[in-house]
């Protein structure tokens, strides 16, 4: 995924109301951005990181400019706009960059499914293989050398798990892929510190035969990949 022109960028002054973010740019202009996350956001967001943001041709839209990476103080990157995983990952599937989810003819996204009325994000079909069902999640909490998710309750996540379950017990495949967005994350676990009741579901989804794959992507201001399968770290 290329940031087509390169993004801009500008230091943290403060996030708020969820969505809106106070930035300066080098030139010293005080800008009001959009935040496409709606989590906790924890450790991406400190006053004096650098925000890289890009800016629509939209008129329409009353802020034109949308983070899209955080350069943490520490070095680390950090991609904060969760709309970009979807995208990450379709393009490496097509890519075969996920070698564990190659060799399907048709990719199809945001497909309705499941007894809760859920959409799948992204649909894998073939003639000579079962449908596969895959659910994409950010990962950006970084404590500890571990990667988490969530970084906040997640009802929408709980129900995600379990359609992904009834898909496997079905017979079809069923994959929960963990975009890992946070440069300074090498294995990933289930934050079961901030939402025990996704990690209950979680284990269970594992045990109904839901695959769960890990990638990480390699960001700059110019573009990200996913590239480096991590491992994850089951309770059992």
């Amino acid at each position: 995924m290329e940031f087509a022109p390169p993004l801009k960028s500008a230091t943290l002054i403060r996030r708020y109301k969820r969505f809106l973010a106070d930035v300066l740019t080098p030139e010293g202009e005080e800008l009001t951005i959009h935040c496409a996350n709606t989590g906790a956001m924890t450790g991406c967001a400190t006053p004096g990181d650098t925000v890289w943001y890009s800016t629509s041709d939209n008129p329409k839209r009353k802020y034109p400019n949308s983070w899209e990476l955080t350069q943490t103080q520490e070095g680390h990157w950090i991609c904060v706009n969760t709309l970009r995983a979807n995208e990450l990952a379709y393009q490496s599937i097509e890519k075969n960059v996920i070698s564990e989810l190659s060799g399907y003819e048709q990719i199809s996204r945001e497909v309705s499914y499941g007894k809760e009325k859920s959409r799948i994000d992204l649909l894998l079909q073939s003639k000579q293989k079962v449908n596969c069902y895959i659910e994409v999640k950010s990962v950006t909490l970084y404590q500890q050398n571990n990667g988490y998710f969530p970084d906040a309750v997640t009802i929408r996540g709980q129900k995600h798990l379990r359609e992904l379950s009834l898909i496997a017990q079905q017979g079809q495949r069923a994959v929960l892929l963990f975009a890992v967005l946070h440069s300074g994350v090498n294995q990933v676990a289930a934050a079961k510190h901030i939402d025990p009741d996704y990690a209950v579901l979680l284990e269970q989804a594992c045990n109904s035969g839901v695959e769960v794959i890990c990638y990480k992507a390699n960001m700059t201001e110019k573009g990200m990949v996913l590239c480096d399968k991590l491992p994850f770290l089951s309770m059992g």
